[in-house]
């Protein structure tokens, strides 16, 4: 990995995820400029730390010339949902798109790991375009509830704490916990229709405010 010129080899992961982050964020816009509902809550994006890079090459055995190839999630998005019916509409807003190609799928919420982890990773191959000409550049694509992503940030920490040995007691409460966040998604749909009916209000008194402001 001492070949890797990191500062070079990062650029177009960089620009993948700031480039991607703009246009969906622009989807969310455009739906509420519609005032209806958004599938798309919010959107994080990151690239991957070289520590992190080193730490995963060591332990999948990737080469560095294999790196832009093996390495799926160097760069990655968090697309953030309300509901979990949201997620499907998501997918078929991102099916539709002609600006990158979508390689991969794996459906986490359907068939959950055995942690408990829920999501639906999408990976998608972004054309950079660069100085030296465009580079076809990876990209994973986690779509997700809040109460999903709750639980990964809390699982990923305890991971962390205990550099991937977690003892067994605090890995079935954390299933437990992915059960509970579970059945609060179940129950948020089942609201749904008196959620986005207050949202709705909520938006109609906002824009009622800054017609009066104006």
């Amino acid at each position: 990995m001492q070949s890797v010129n990191w500062d070079q080899f990062l650029v177009p992961y960089q620009i993948a995820v700031d480039e991607l982050k703009v246009k969906l964020k622009a989807v969310r816009k455009q739906f509420k400029s519609q005032n209806d509902h958004s599938p798309i809550e919010f959107v994080t994006g990151r690239v991957k730390p070289v520590g992190s890079i080193l730490e995963k090459a060591k332990r999948k055995n990737i080469a560095d010339h294999e790196l832009a190839t093996d390495m799926q999630d160097i760069a990655g998005l968090r697309i953030m949902c309300q509901f979990v019916d949201d997620i499907v509409h998501v997918l078929d807003l991102l099916h539709r798109r002609t600006d990158f190609k979508i390689v991969e799928e794996r459906n986490y919420i359907t068939h959950q790991k055995d942690s408990g982890y829920r999501s639906y990773h999408v990976i998608i191959e972004y054309p950079v375009q660069t100085i030296h000409g465009e580079i076809p550049t990876l990209v994973e694509v986690q779509i997700r509830t809040l109460a999903m992503n709750f639980w990964a940030t809390i699982e990923h920490s305890l991971n962390y704490k205990y550099d991937g040995d977690m003892p067994l007691e605090v890995q079935e409460r954390l299933r437990r916990a992915a059960e509970a966040a579970f059945l609060l998604d179940a129950e948020m749909s089942q609201l749904r229709v008196e959620i986005q009916d207050a949202q709705q209000v909520f938006r109609d008194k906002e824009m009622n405010v800054k017609t009066d402001e104006d």
